[in-house]
């Protein structure tokens, strides 16, 4: 127990690759909760922009956790956090909400009593943008979750990290890493109909990699250049269903459908690295592409940090 009260005040930052796909954000939630929730915990307070990921951290923090999806007034004003008068034993144990909708609908000192009274029954708050709420309530979460490009984990004391703080960090990011994951999704579709080793994937920072069982037989020059064909055309690229997006017509297989840019065009500098890498510890051959950086910055940039495996 003293060694994870060490651990836990002595890192002011934790960062994490945010993973692109639905499944890997839900896996990275149940990691989170191993590593760094208390159960003492009383408010977790996330961070993040529309469809940046917050809910499926959560689903995969607290499985089977009731949360109110969406903004519908009916479920948002009968959610159990502000009908929570009589907190008993047979109440929830976990509550939810989501500030930036409830606030249509319920006055934010309003949701910031809710918190207050069930935390002083000893109850857990999950709160979805921590930041909107902090100022009328006046008390900073024991775990703060930040989720941008990197998911930021926190433990803040009283002089900071303030959720502001957060917000700016993770606000700014995103687009990085909507960025990639379009530039994935398109590097996948040009690849579609060649034959590929067994693969999965990965993540670093401003790009994807794809890691191969075996050496693939690509032109990687001219897969790029079919990339930056399709980025020049500024196709739409848009939600499908829970696995599928469009990019122009073309309906293609994604994970983390709502995790784009609005087209192609969208994605800046992208380049993808003339060489496979190999990786002697898991005996990959790794295909790797970066956006937001100038193509030699982006090689550069590329041999400064560490791949992280996809398990």
């Amino acid at each position: 127990m003293i060694y994870n009260n060490v651990r836990h005040e002595c890192n002011l930052y934790n960062f994490f690759f945010a993973p692109r796909g639905n499944r890997r954000m839900m896996e990275l939630g149940m990691k989170i909760t191993q590593m760094y929730l208390n159960p003492f915990d009383r408010i977790i307070g996330i961070i993040g922009a529309q469809d940046s990921g917050k809910s499926m951290l959560i689903k995969g923090m607290f499985p089977g956790i009731q949360t109110v999806e969406g903004d519908d007034e009916f479920d948002i004003l009968n959610m159990p956090l502000l009908n929570s008068e009589d907190v008993g034993f047979y109440t929830p144990r976990t509550f939810h909400v989501d500030v930036r909708a409830a606030m249509k609908y319920v006055p934010l000192q309003e949701i910031a009593q809710a918190v207050q009274d069930v935390t002083a029954s000893r109850k857990r708050v999950i709160v979805e943008h921590f930041e909107i709420l902090y100022p009328v309530l006046k008390r900073n979460a024991d775990l703060l979750i930040g989720i941008g490009e990197e998911v930021l984990v926190t433990r803040p004391s009283l002089f900071g990290p303030l959720p502001d703080n957060i917000a700016d960090i993770v606000f700014n990011s995103l687009i990085y890493r909507k960025m990639a994951h379009s530039a994935e999704d398109l590097f996948s579709y040009c690849v579609r109909d060649m034959e590929r080793p067994e693969y999965t994937r990965a993540d670093i920072k401003h790009g994807f990699v794809i890691q191969y069982k075996e050496k693939p037989n690509f032109d990687l020059e001219e897969i790029e250049g079919k990339i930056k064909d399709l980025i020049a055309k500024d196709l739409p690229i848009v939600p499908y269903d829970e696995e599928h997006i469009k990019i122009g017509d073309e309906i293609i297989h994604c994970t983390g459908p709502l995790m784009h840019v609005e087209s192609t065009g969208k994605i800046e500098n992208f380049a993808l690295v003339k060489e496979y890498y190999y990786e002697p510890r898991f005996h990959y051959y790794i295909v790797a592409g970066t956006v937001g950086h100038k193509e030699k910055e982006a090689d550069d940039e590329l041999n400064t940090i560490e791949i992280q495996e996809e398990e």
